[in-house]
């Protein structure tokens, strides 16, 4: 397809534009956009439609957060039906919250975003070593994701707000201890049981199936003897760590940085100080806020009068009540602990130094800087190993933005080999053979992102055997990729399959067998017959399994605790049946006093979050919150939530 595109340029502009002029003249603007947008509705939230285009890129979203989280995670399970749900249903639980918080009046301030944006790891790995932000390595980081700084920003003060939305009832939820004992008395208690297991290979030998039953059984079952779609490919990858394992610099380059920045390498310095806060009230009047100023450069002139009096004017008229009572000392901090007028404040002044009023959104400080801890400057043999880490990271980082745009370019406009790319950048193309356009479970690396998966085996791929486009894989890395043979999905021939077929028709007949085994048995006993083949009693409960399988387990605290002794029969999947009696319920032993303790606390937390999860179930309904498609099966993979 991209060779039609290269080679009638003009002739498709043209065409287009035949086809979209006359589309404006006769729908207008707004019926065009209206065409183009977002396709079918997939849910709805307080009248307001969820499009197909915003479920698919919140999936994108939430998919490779979790690749960066769980870079092992196994990729087919992020792609599955369900985790594609699920992720529709963190986006109506958005949409909800959002619009929820909205008719409250809830508000994330700027102090609560700073404070939020100071705790997330992957932004304070960007700090210079003065402390301040590395605007460019942040815009740059966001970039990777999609998203400006403003665009990012907004998303972590909308979580904000919408956090607070059910906090407020999760907060106030609370399960008395009376409640919480029987609750826990009930789930923890035990039964007394006795099993007999039927396992399916020990009914194996039992089965000799002839060659017309190996036949039969591949005919009804030729689903089961496929072989996968698969192609040999090249592909290329453009890795920031890669580039990183490339880099050296002399020992010149690293004295003289170390030279420049020893300080700074040494640790971040730390200040101390003391204030007085006067705080304005919320919502006051510009005459309100005047008199409360007044009052501030009133005890401004007390203190700049006699200094050694701060603490006393402090304990008497600071309106911050922890630090009050210590005559105003804050003790020690570094730069991003405070709000930022009192940062700067803090930071610029000389020891023993009083500043003139400061004005934050608390109110008006008057600071006064009590002592300066500057780390001892480390030699340049224990930090060596850092700057030259920092240094090589850095410079990777340079190399690998500024190659970006080139690899894309080049494995776009030369379509048949990654080997021009690969020669520009210094990058090596690599092979690989029986690629699945579904990676095995557990697969982990470059061959296993279903992005590329997806792009390597398009139809337009397959067929022309050209370059997928630059696919952006996270974590500073690229990659292009073109099949060089492919092999459709086909049902392979009785003879290259007839063992594994021999084996599961043996298998599922064994299973049988055990079956009809375990179900006679369990006739026999429930009418009397001797019952020592069942194995010695053994007491079980939730918290001691006793290597019981657990569905067993599951069984046996499910049976009438009023009609013992209680006989079940259990499928154990392909591994056969079990057979079990329960013979006594007995409660839960003596238990420490603190270890009730917590569990009352588990209990009060799960409560929280029940009643949490209520009141978000009432705001669906108040919001009329609906998903226009179906749930997948129940045995469709799940994926880790939030």
């Amino acid at each position: 397809m991209f060779d039609l595109i290269r080679d009638r340029k003009k002739f498709l502009m043209g065409f287009l534009m035949i086809l979209i002029i006359p589309s404006f003249v006769l729908f207008g603007v707004e019926g065009y956009t209206r065409f183009s947008e977002g396709g079918a509705v997939v849910a709805t939230v307080d009248g307001k439609d969820i499009k197909r285009v915003e479920w698919d890129q919140a999936h994108r979203e939430e998919a490779q957060r979790l690749r960066e989280m769980l870079p092992s995670i196994d990729s087919a399970l992020l792609d599955s039906d369900m985790a594609r749900y699920e992720s529709l249903e963190r986006l109506v639980r958005q949409r909800v919250l959002g619009t929820a918080a909205s008719q409250l009046g809830l508000y994330t301030s700027d102090q609560r975003l700073a404070r939020e944006l100071q705790q997330n790891q992957a932004i304070a790995s960007l700090r210079k070593p003065d402390g301040s932000l590395d605007i460019e390595g942040y815009r740059l980081l966001l970039s990777r994701q999609g998203m400006t700084p403003e665009m990012f920003e907004a998303s972590v003060r909308a979580d904000l707000s919408q956090r607070q939305v059910v906090q407020g009832v999760q907060a106030s939820g609370f399960a008395a201890t009376a409640m919480a004992r029987p609750m826990l008395n009930a789930f923890f208690e035990q039964r007394e049981v006795r099993v007999k297991t039927f396992a399916a290979t020990d009914f194996a030998a039992r089965v000799t199936p002839s060659d017309a039953d190996i036949e039969s059984f591949y005919n009804q079952n030729q689903a089961l003897f496929q072989a996968p779609e698969q192609a040999d490919i090249e592909y290329l990858v453009l890795d920031a760590a890669a580039i990183q394992q490339g880099i050296t610099f002399s020992e010149a380059d690293l004295r003289s940085y170390y030279d420049q920045n020893a300080a700074q390498l040494s640790g971040a310095e730390e200040r101390r100080a003391s204030h007085i806060l006067i705080s304005v009230p919320a919502g006051a009047t510009p005459e309100q806020k005047a008199e409360v100023r007044k009052k501030a450069e009133a005890l401004l002139a007390q203190v700049k009068a006699d200094p050694s009096k701060f603490a006393e004017l402090a304990k008497a008229n600071s309106q911050d009540d922890l630090s009050a009572a210590n005559g105003g000392d804050l003790d020690f901090f570094g730069r991003g602990a405070m709000v930022p007028p009192f940062e700067q404040a803090v930071f610029s002044m000389s020891k023993g130094q009083v500043s003139d009023l400061v004005e934050s959104d608390f109110g008006f400080h008057i600071i006064r800087l009590t002592d300066i801890k500057a780390p001892p400057v480390k030699p340049f043999a224990e930090v060596r190993a850092q700057i030259e880490t920092q240094l090589r990271q850095q410079q990777a980082q340079r190399q690998f933005a500024e190659s970006v745009d080139t690899f894309g370019n080049l494995v776009y406009e030369q379509p048949d080999s990654l080997q021009p790319a690969a020669e520009r950048l210094k990058l090596r193309v690599q092979t690989a053979k029986g690629v699945l356009r579904t990676p095995v479970p557990g697969q982990t690396g470059v061959l296993a992102n279903p992005r590329l998966l997806e792009a390597l085996f398009a139809p337009e791929a397959i067929a022309s055997k050209r370059n997928t486009e630059s696919i952006e894989l996270g974590n500073n890395q690229l990659a292009a990729a073109r099949i060089v043979e492919h092999r459709p999905a086909h049902t392979q021939a009785l003879a290259e399959v007839r063992e594994q077929v021999r084996q599961r028709l043996v298998a599922q007949r064994a299973n049988e067998l055990a079956r009809e085994e375990a179900e006679k048995q369990l006739a026999a006993w429930r009418g009397g017959a001797d019952a020592s083949a069942l194995g010695a009693a053994a007491t079980v409960s939730r918290e001691a399994a006793q290597n019981l399988d657990p569905r067993v387990l599951d069984a046996a605290l499910a049976a009438d605790p009023k009609a013992l002794p209680a006989w079940v029969g259990v499928s154990l999947g392909d591994q056969g049946h079990a057979v079990l009696q329960v013979t006594k319920v007995l409660p839960r032993g003596e238990v420490p006093s603190q270890r009730l303790a917590q569990e009352a606390q588990q209990v009060n937390q799960w409560w929280s979050s029940a009643e949490s999860e209520a009141y978000y179930e009432t705001l669906k309904e108040r919001f009329k919150a609906r998903i226009l498609v179906p749930r997948p099966a129940a045995n469709a993979a799940p994926v880790a939530q939030r």
